[in-house]
């Protein structure tokens, strides 16, 4: 392997960011000279584990993040910076509980059973103000601002520069819109494997807010910024490959949306871990007011709110859109961009191999005739709900690690907590005169 210092000299790199995404999807990081760094990468940079989103305390040694050069992303907007990540390790052993080795574990795991998750993602976000009480653009005023030309070509200058970036990295961005909500934006790049997905997906939020806060904006993933408009989804195209055959195992000639039974079963897959796998999905108090939300100023919100699927029909929790993928709806943009890649490999994997049957194809529209489905499962309607849902999955703790899960679910439920002991103005305005 290339020693860095090489890179850096070839490159024109003075300083490489060291990072690693913690369970809370937070990335992390240090600076490193390019004249230390073959003596950093070889040694790992250290990290108090407890100061991040980790379950440690600040009794344990060092994390140790061991870079690789395979991860290596010089920075568009300032080229003499590369970012770079890898695996942590602490007191020797690996850290079981980083969300990049979690999935490298679920991978492994597809890998055995001969498949190969490749995914794309959708990721929107908000263009605001700096300090996030409204959206940048005073006249994005549209009740259906959906494609607004006019809005989108308003923020051109940071659109195109996050897609001219995406496109020196050789991503393959294919195509840019303004979202459903005022102020809203959504990102499209070609689709890879998981691992791939994933450290684009995290670098795509870090350079999407580094370009905005450059233009003197703020972009946010936050699910739900502003209750009346459309939160921000992160919708998933899945497909499964063959590692044999390099062939595409969910395409079928037979099926009228051309999905196989390894397909189905991987929705079954899907189907049977959502209200668990909605804690990792949504993983935040706010994302229950985008799932859960009532009709926004444009008419829909665009997302679920009960367990089913169907075929190219944006209201259901997955949907068909064309011949060998299918699309998750369900995760928001606060997901954690590796456990987002593992829980749906895990559910995935479990479908094919429990062999899990997804129910029937719904071919109505569940915002209008939702009503009529009496067997349906409802996503939870708190992240409360959903952690619970989460500690009873046996599919998701033995897929992603019993420790994982535990230590997720332990800093999950302290982030509830804090939440819950909040007293809001809501409160005393309904209770005061109780």
């Amino acid at each position: 392997m290339q020693a860095l210092s090489k890179i850096a000299s070839e490159r024109g790199i003075k300083y490489f960011l060291i990072s690693f995404v913690d369970l809370f999807g937070v990335m992390r990081a240090k600076l490193v000279p390019a004249t230390a760094i073959d003596t950093v990468a070889k040694a790992g940079a250290g990290f108090a584990g407890f100061a991040a989103w980790l379950d440690m305390t600040p009794a344990d040694p060092d994390v140790l993040v061991l870079p690789e050069a395979d991860s290596l992303i010089q920075l568009p907007w300032k080229k003499e910076v590369a970012w770079i990540t890898g695996d942590l390790q602490m007191g020797g052993a690996p850290v079981t509980q980083n969300p990049r080795q979690v999935l490298k574990k679920a991978i492994a795991a597809a890998a055995a059973e001969g498949y190969e998750l490749k995914t794309g993602v959708e990721c929107e976000f908000f263009l605001v103000n700096p300090d996030g009480t409204a959206i940048s653009d005073p006249a994005d005023r549209q009740v259906k601002p959906c494609y607004d030309q006019q809005a989108l070509m308003r923020r051109y200058d940071v659109i195109a520069e996050i897609c001219d970036s995406m496109i020196e990295l050789g991503w393959a961005p294919y195509q840019n819109d303004h979202e459903d909500a005022n102020g809203q934006f959504e990102m499209n790049w070609d689709y890879a494997t998981s691992l791939v997905t994933a450290d684009r997906h995290a670098f795509f939020k870090y350079m999407t807010k580094s370009i905005a806060e450059k233009h003197g904006l703020r972009a946010t993933f936050m699910p739900k910024p502003f209750l009346s408009l459309t939160g921000s989804g992160c919708h998933v195209h899945v497909s499964l490959w063959s590692t044999s055959t390099g062939k595409n195992v969910f395409a079928s000639n037979e099926d009228s949306h051309g999905l196989s039974d390894l397909g189905y079963r991987a929705i079954g897959g899907l189907v049977h871990s959502a209200t668990s796998l909605a804690a990792i999905t949504n993983p935040t108090v706010n994302s229950y007011k985008r799932i859960n939300a009532p009709v926004t100023t444009s008419g829909a919100t665009w997302s679920p709110n009960t367990v089913t699927f169907g075929g190219n029909n944006r209201t259901h929790m997955i949907r068909i859109p064309d011949a060998g993928r299918f699309e998750f709806r369900l995760a928001d943009g606060a997901a954690n961009p590796y456990l987002l890649q593992a829980g749906l490999l895990v559910a995935v994997v479990d479908g094919i191999k429990a062999k899990r049957n997804p129910g029937p194809r719904l071919d109505i529209n569940m915002y209008t005739d939702g009503h009529t489905v009496k067997d349906a499962p409802k996503l939870p309607l708190n992240l409360l709900d959903a952690l619970r849902a989460l500690g009873h999955s046996q599919v998701l703790s033995e897929g992603l690690g019993p420790d994982v899960v535990s230590a997720y679910l332990k800093l999950k439920h302290a982030d509830w907590n804090a939440y819950a002991s909040q007293l809001t103005d809501w409160e005393r305005q309904t209770t005061l005169d109780c």
